[in-house]
């Protein structure tokens, strides 16, 4: 068995297994928007729950005061800059 044989049945199984579900979906596009796109909105909601999760979590963090503040990236942006001591 050469590598190359390896690597066309990679591309064999890939083809074959890996992408029939959406090889379905494309025989939808000219049917049926919604069902074509279907994966498309899965993926789309899948990223919504994930951001509001994401939000939720961080203003339990910002509530509870867990985060330390006491660094500032650039003097000007903080209470005590040398800007304003001069």
């Amino acid at each position: 068995m050469s590598l190359k044989e390896i690597f066309y049945g990679i591309q064999d199984f890939t083809e074959a297994v890996l992408f029939a579900p959406f090889n379905a979906l494309r025989s939808l596009e000219l049917e049926n928007w919604w069902g074509a796109n279907v994966m498309s909105w899965v993926f789309t909601l899948i990223g919504f729950v994930a951001f509001v999760y994401w939000m939720k979590e961080l203003k339990k963090f910002n509530d509870n005061n867990e985060e330390d503040r006491t660094q500032i990236s650039h003097s000007f942006l903080g209470k005590d800059s040398d800007l304003s001591r001069s």
